[in-house]
């Protein structure tokens, strides 16, 4: 026996209606890293693709040192901070 065919739903199904005031999450220590560094491994290596930038970037990424990092992983910590207070306030109203 053919299984049944469930209805259609008649209501569309699309994006939620985005808050345009909603506060941005927090970046974490890899991509503050990454916005450092793509310029220069795009520039170092002009022929590649951007998948090959984003594994390159990732390499040179777990390369670095834990002092190397440091500095990304504190600015991650600012932005954690600012990106609590920042919901915090979005959810009081």
């Amino acid at each position: 026996m053919p299984k049944a065919v469930a209805e259609k739903e008649t209501t569309k199904r699309g994006k939620k209606d985005v808050d345009p005031n909603k506060p941005k999450r927090a970046l974490s220590a890899y991509m503050f890293f990454v916005q450092d560094y793509r310029d220069r491994i795009k520039s170092e290596n002009p022929d590649v693709s951007f998948g090959e930038v984003g594994k390159l970037l990732g390499a040179k990424w777990k390369e670095l040192s834990a002092a190397e990092k440091k500095p990304y992983e504190d600015k991650a910590e600012a932005d954690k901070t600012r990106a609590a207070k920042q919901k915090a306030a979005y959810e009081k109203k």
